[in-house]
């Protein structure tokens, strides 16, 4: 019964692309209320509008958690504080480093093509860590930006896998 367990999460820093869309889309359903008064068949197009703004202005509210268990890191995305799923599972063993970014550890990672998964807030003052993690001939970065829990577990488990600056 010496399990490691942390959880950590953040809620992801709203982008001047988010908010401009969440008004496009109080404007196009101002207008399709407006249009259904026109015409019979507008009614039925602005009614796919609005089932639509319905269903993608709650996903532009976005969380993720990270959950570290013996080994394993979870990455779920949280949509419209409703909606669980599960973006990403990592075994520790398959992991190269983790470190803060711009840690000098990543030094050497810098000119791997790799694909960048990115977990973290985005705002300015994140400090978000960087994964590397080789699957065959893919490497993958991964930004998450854990607690003092989280990193303190990860070490006891992986100790030479975690730097720290």
């Amino acid at each position: 019964m010496n399990e490691l367990y942390a959880e950590a999460g953040v809620k992801r820093k709203e982008t001047a692309g988010s908010y401009a869309l969440r008004f496009l889309l109080i404007i196009v359903a101002v207008v399709a209320f407006f249009l259904t008064f026109q015409n019979s068949i507008l009614l039925f197009v602005s009614a796919i509008l609005i089932v639509a703004i319905i269903y993608i202005f709650p996903r532009l509210s976005v969380e993720y958690e990270y959950v570290f268990c013996d080994g394993q890191l979870d990455f779920d995305k949280i949509m419209g504080n409703a909606k669980r799923k599960t973006a990403l599972k990592i075994d520790f063993e398959q992991v190269e480093i983790m470190a803060p970014e711009g840690s000098h550890a990543l030094d050497g990672y810098t000119h791997v093509k790799s694909v960048v998964k990115d977990f973290s807030s985005r705002g300015k003052d994140a400090k978000p860590y960087v994964i590397v993690l080789r699957e065959g001939d893919t490497a993958t970065k991964i930004l998450f930006e854990p607690n003092e829990k989280m990193i303190n577990c990860i070490k006891m488990k992986n100790p030479r896998k975690v730097a720290q600056y």
